[in-house]
């Protein structure tokens, strides 16, 4: 597989985002915290938008907290909330 000088110089900069400085054990588990975290941020606003969706279409509180894990309260702010803003 072969990547874009684009790509790796993405990638690098994502990385010393992360990094802060550190090496070596403590820097490579600052970049792995730190990209996870972006990617449960872009999973929440999926399942959020998801959850929205299900809901104008039918599906109750009760369902989507249920196959969602969260509490209804939590289930009722976001299908409250205006849909986030996409990139």
């Amino acid at each position: 597989m072969s990547y874009s000088d684009a790509e790796v110089f993405a990638a690098n900069s994502a990385m010393d985002k992360y990094r802060s400085g550190e090496e070596g054990e403590a820097g490579t588990a600052l970049v792995v915290v730190g990209l996870c975290a972006e990617r449960a941020a872009k999973e929440m606003g999926i399942r959020d938008d998801m959850i929205r969706v299900a809901h104008r279409a039918g599906a109750s509180i009760r369902q989507l907290a249920d196959v969602s894990g969260l509490g209804r309260k939590t289930v009722t702010a976001i299908v409250s909330s205006e849909a986030r803003l996409h990139d």
